[in-house]
């Protein structure tokens, strides 16, 4: 194999991404996507990346900034010059402070879904998504990981469960954590952004094609964790 020393960084960069495997988790709100991906990506030894926490970190950001989450243009400047860098971890900052903890309410899951309508903020977001693609692999979650981002991904996997189980499974996770819920609420606001995730223009909720299609609605974390794993041993 040629020696790397030399080359300059943007072709040692080039080199890293045509090299790196990627297998992309995409799926609808609290399908339970982000564990998911977070521990097959432990397992694989892979890099991580939560694209929903861009858009959740822009709309905060924007929300800070006074910045109406409807004005397109406006959120699009924001996310092209996002501040954002995730610690190994787990934590997110913005500009430096430590927002790990308010990009995970529900109100900025509403807020996030709303400002991915754009389609000059997805285009502004591309590239610094696909930066995270580095040798080993990457495992990538989100809505569009496999039909938009990383459409080479070498598997591409589609995770959904029944509105019913995944607002159950968010009632849960809420009260766990000491926030009170109401289930039908939640069940309210999940189909809700189910509609508008599968009916916007750009880059609409869908499984990528080729994709393998997981209803994890009977199934545990463990459990749909080995049927990735047995899926990507299988492709491999």
């Amino acid at each position: 194999m040629p020696s790397e020393q030399g080359k300059d960084p943007a072709s040692l960069a080039a080199l890293d991404v045509r090299q790196a495997l990627v297998l992309t988790i995409d799926g609808p709100t609290a399908s339970g996507k982000g564990t998911i991906a977070q521990r097959v990506a432990q397992a694989l030894g892979f890099y991580y990346l939560d694209s929903g926490a861009l858009y959740r970190v822009t709309a905060l950001a924007a929300t800070r900034a006074g910045v109406n989450l409807d004005d397109a243009p406006a959120i699009a400047a924001i996310g092209a010059h996002l501040p954002v860098r995730f610690e190994p971890d787990g934590r997110v900052l913005l500009a430096g402070d430590d927002v790990s903890d308010a990009i995970r309410t529900e109100q900025a899951g509403q807020a996030a879904s709303r400002v991915a309508v754009h389609p000059a903020l997805r285009d502004a977001l591309l590239a610094l998504q696909r930066g995270f693609q580095h040798v080993p692999g990457l495992v990538a979650d989100g809505r569009d990981m496999g039909t938009v981002v990383f459409p080479q991904a070498a598997l591409k996997v589609f995770l959904t469960a029944t509105p019913e189980s995944r607002a159950d499974r968010r009632y849960k996770q809420l009260i766990e954590k000491g926030i009170s819920a109401n289930l039908m609420a939640l069940l309210q606001d999940l189909q809700q952004r189910d509609a508008r995730d599968q009916s916007r223009a750009v880059a609409p909720l869908k499984p990528a094609q080729g994709a393998y299609v997981l209803d994890s609605t009977g199934l545990d974390v463990d459990q749909t964790v080995e049927q990735v794993l047995n899926r990507w041993a299988a492709r491999r």
